[in-house]
């Protein structure tokens, strides 16, 4: 199953709604998908959806997932990472009337450029072609240093206050 989520900003993500069910359409796509769409105008006529969802069930969701796909928010993407899975990562951008600002263009961008693991897609035609591919590379596991890195500081926190 693939699931995508456009988080709960009261712009429209059309563009990537229309995208994924067009593409789950003309069967490039032969998995379920399942859209949480937000306040998306665009009704899919192909994937099963829900306008939102809670924590538990995206967090189930993403526990099921082959392939996360988000919006350009962190907490959803570093929420894909928490489940060990790698993102594609679509940030929303202010020429399609996605968002205020291109924030999150920006900062998906410098992410990717310092390494952090996450597939940014910036357009519709790019979509089609990672997802038409074989693309069982997106399908691998990512392995999250979170715990790690969690112990180290917390074992720092404690040697500094203990000092």
């Amino acid at each position: 199953m693939i699931f995508v989520t456009v988080g709960t900003h009261e712009q429209p993500f059309n563009r990537l709604i229309k995208t994924i069910d067009l593409i789950k359409h003309k069967g490039i796509i032969k998995e379920d998908v399942f859209l949480q769409i937000g306040y998306s105008t665009y009704i899919p006529k192909y994937c099963e959806y829900k306008r939102f969802l809670s924590p538990s069930t995206i967090s189930k969701l993403m526990d099921e997932a082959s392939i996360i796909i988000t919006h350009g928010g962190p907490s959803s993407f570093v929420e894909a990472l928490q489940h060990n899975k790698m993102p594609i990562v679509v940030p929303r951008q202010k020429k399609f009337n996605e968002h205020v600002n291109d924030h999150q263009l920006f900062f998906c961008r410098e992410l990717h450029k310092r390494g952090f693991p996450i597939k940014v897609v910036e357009d519709e035609g790019s979509l089609y072609n990672i997802l038409g591919f074989n693309n069982t590379h997106l399908q691998n596991k990512f392995k999250s240093n979170n715990k790690t890195f969690n112990s180290d500081l917390e074992s720092l926190v404690n040697e500094l206050f203990n000092k």
